[in-house]
């Protein structure tokens, strides 16, 4: 049997337009689970109830590749679904998020918190936590080079 020519399996430009439009609204989807606000919202439409939304979501764990997580602007998106994917601990996630109001509030809170404490340096990139009066501190010692 004859191999298929290189011809016969590249993609047609339709194809290649067609795969790019999947993959950015599934990006765009993955992203949006960076939202805790969003992912109560899904709970509370009965989403995590559904079979088919969850496979959807273990289908989308091929971001969690580096080829495609690269991609991502939010890594906390990753973090939400693996605990919406999770065996163990999944069912008992995804219920919360429909049954206790406060929580998107909370994982928010420490979504924030965590940004706050988050540097740059030129070392590379490092958690730090944040102190109290560190930004008004800094904007003094530009002052006085200044």
């Amino acid at each position: 049997m004859a191999a298929p020519s290189a011809a016969a399996t590249s993609p047609t430009d339709q194809e290649r337009l067609a795969n790019k439009i999947r993959f950015e609204t599934e990006l765009e989807f993955v992203q949006c689970l960076a939202n805790p606000y969003y992912l109560q919202s899904l709970a509370q439409q009965g989403l995590f109830a559904d079979e088919a939304f969850l496979n959807y979501l273990n289908y989308l764990l091929y971001f969690t590749s580096p080829r495609f997580a690269r991609f991502l602007q939010y890594p906390q998106a990753l973090h939400h679904l693996h605990l919406l994917t999770d065996k163990v601990a999944g069912p008992a996630f995804r219920t919360a998020l429909k049954e206790q109001p406060l929580l998107a509030q909370d994982l928010a809170g420490k979504q924030l918190a965590h940004w706050a404490g988050w540097r740059e340096t030129g070392e590379g990139t490092v958690w730090k936590e944040p102190v109290v009066g560190e930004e008004q501190a800094g904007e003094e010692e530009q002052a006085k080079v200044a």
